[in-house]
């Protein structure tokens, strides 16, 4: 989290930083200009929120009869440990569309998924959570996570395939 973050709203109940917020947009009516309807489901979230999504997946997995440990160490695969989340920068996107509306991996079967993967890097987003790289992330797969790190920074990373720890 950056404390003194410069927040602007977007599309109602989101918030991202100020300095991506165009970049955002225009990523959006590209796609919309292309028959792709795409949809926020995330942006910047405060600690607060991110804890009690954290706990709230946490007692899920205590619930299925994991020990407190295990339920933590599983969670923080999925979820970012409060107070590390991307979303607490104002640079983190999650998207789906609305016909596809669950943050799950068939995301990645989608039109817009195909479409963001192809041109995310156009607007300075990257796929941050690719498949086949929970070793070097840290995450699970996540095609609906985009994070902004500038146009030249995720051609280079798009462009390699690669991800943000590997560049």
């Amino acid at each position: 989290y950056i404390d003194g973050i410069e927040l602007s709203s977007i599309y109602g109940r989101f918030q991202v930083d100020s300095r991506i917020y165009y970049n955002v947009r225009a990523m959006f009516l590209a796609a919309e200009m292309d028959g792709i309807n795409l949809s926020m489901v995330s942006a910047f979230r405060d600690v607060d929120l991110q804890t009690r999504n954290f706990n709230n997946k946490k007692n899920y997995y205590i619930g299925l009869g994991y020990s407190e440990e295990d339920a933590y160490a599983k969670t923080a695969t999925i979820i970012a440990v409060p107070g590390t989340s991307e979303h607490h920068t104002g640079l983190a996107l999650d998207i789906l569309t609305p016909s596809y509306t669950s943050l799950t991996a068939g995301f990645d079967q989608t039109k817009a998924y195909a479409w963001l993967v192809e041109h995310c890097a156009e607007y300075g987003f990257i796929l941050r959570y690719p498949e086949g790289k929970e070793g070097v992330t840290g995450m699970s797969y996540e095609p609906w996570h985009f994070r902004y790190v500038g146009v030249e920074a995720a051609q280079k990373i798009m462009g390699a395939g690669i991800t943000l720890e590997e560049y």
